[in-house]
């Protein structure tokens, strides 16, 4: 329990510092990373994502977790919308790829709808100028099982097709965080219809 109440504290105090990451405008560093969708690994590339249509980049802190569980299940119920509007999804979080396969593929989170991407080392989270709280100490997750890594800020980034941020998304829950990106994705296809 007191493991539970560590993380909860840490999510409230990560939630509360001030929303720092790459702003709208600002190029998209391109990566590449061991990913897991519906439990099956292959290796993600930004670039060859793009070439298909805009993406959301969205960081979470860890797989099975409260916010993340909820942010995960809710992208995958939007999956469609996202889709029908040709915006791909891609989450990416400090967790290893074995802890992602089992994540990706669960039916109450990622469903074997959404990628997720594994930024092990934290490079990419740094790339896109997001701060990394430390590993806790004995800090467990929804299923009993230590995380053994630092978390990356919530973020949510939508990159255009030529590489560059329409939008950065961060500050707000899990929910509204899906809410406010399909948003976006909406108004960046809009204006490409308009040639705006």
């Amino acid at each position: 329990m007191r493991s539970v109440i560590t993380f909860l504290a840490a999510s409230a105090l990560a939630a509360s510092q001030t929303f720092a990451a790459l702003p709208e405008g600002a190029p998209a560093p391109e990566f590449q990373a061991p990913a897991s969708l519906a439990g099956s690994q292959f290796t993600y590339s930004l670039k060859e994502m793009l070439k298909k249509g805009p993406v959301v980049v969205y960081f979470y802190p860890s797989a099975f977790t409260g916010g993340c569980n909820l942010e995960a299940h809710t992208f995958a119920l939007n999956k469609a919308k996202f889709d029908s509007i040709g915006v791909s999804i891609i989450g990416v979080s400090l967790d290893d790829i074995a802890r992602l396969n089992s994540f990706s593929a669960d039916s109450n989170y990622c469903a074997g709808k959404i990628a997720v991407a594994s930024d092990s080392s934290g490079d990419i989270a740094k790339r896109y100028d997001l701060h990394i709280h430390p590993a806790a100490s004995g800090l467990k997750d929804t299923r009993g099982v230590e995380i053994d890594h630092g978390f990356a800020e919530r973020t949510t980034f939508l990159v255009n097709t030529d590489g560059k941020i329409f939008a950065s998304i961060g500050g707000i829950s899990p929910a509204e965080n899906v809410d406010k990106t399909l948003e976006a994705a909406r108004q960046l296809v809009a204006s490409k219809k308009t040639g705006k």
